[in-house]
């Protein structure tokens, strides 16, 4: 008898019982992520994989990135305009570099750093900086080595488009590239990429030479998603603050 036919006889027989009958679904021979039981349009359903930021969690962690973004945003005022006259001056270009990145339910986004470099790619192929890359500016290296360029993100996370605390977002040829290689890479995309993430405070962050860089950098984002907390957001802020800005990995 197959378990489907099996489920439907014993439920039968219990209709006419005062019993509690308790389905036990086989959800776990897949990959899951902040499973939960909900509703569409009146049928009961089960999500395998959803973002951790739904109801009352949502508001917690928006909250959090607008009032975190303001505070640091106006205590960084001074020295943020220092940089963008240091950019100006320094090298000839822009002072801000754009770049498409994808952000939450894999939408495009336009995401904002101090221009490091005297190209700004931004097409099908982009290739990551390395160390000693020629490609960047002497003062470039500095805000690379300190992560100052990512300043500007701070003006994407009040738009909506980025959080503090998220996986970091990468450029739209590498996202393209390794979606086709990673399973659950694009999972990320369930919640908004942030300006530092677990996986930048564990080690991993600026060039991934190797698949299994990556794919372990994916793991830890996959275990933010799957654990968040507002506390281990505010850790992870700590862990950028006290170590993550001069990073080894940081050019």
């Amino acid at each position: 008898m197959r378990a489907e036919e099996r489920i439907r006889e014993l439920t039968n027989s219990l209709t006419d019982a005062t019993a509690s009958v308790y389905l036990v679904p086989d959800i776990f021979a897949f990959e899951l992520m902040n499973a939960r039981a909900q509703e569409i349009d009146g049928m009961p359903v089960i999500s395998l994989c959803d973002t951790p930021f739904s109801g009352l969690d949502g508001y917690l962690k928006r909250i959090e990135d607008i009032v975190l973004s303001l505070v640091i945003m106006a205590l960084l005022l001074p020295l943020t305009l220092t940089i963008a006259l240091g950019a100006k001056l320094t090298s000839r270009g822009p002072v801000l570099f754009k770049q498409r990145r994808y952000g939450l339910d894999g939408r495009q986004i336009k995401v904002y750093k101090f221009r490091t470099m005297t190209v700004c790619e931004d097409g099908g192929e982009i290739t990551q900086a390395t160390h000693g890359d020629a490609r960047i500016t002497r003062f470039g290296a500095f805000l690379r080595r300190t992560s100052l360029d990512e300043l500007p993100q701070f003006y994407n996370v009040l738009q909506g488009r980025m959080s503090i605390v998220g996986p970091r977002p990468h450029a739209v040829a590498h996202n393209e590239q390794y979606r086709r290689l990673i399973k659950g890479y694009m999972w990320r995309h369930k919640v908004r990429p942030g300006i530092t993430g677990l996986a930048q405070v564990a080690g991993y962050r600026g060039e991934t030479e190797t698949l299994d860089k990556m794919e372990k950098r994916v793991e830890y984002d996959l275990n933010y998603i799957r654990n968040w907390s507002l506390f281990l957001d505010l850790k992870i802020i700590a862990l950028t603050v006290v170590r993550g800005f001069t990073h080894k990995n940081a050019y």
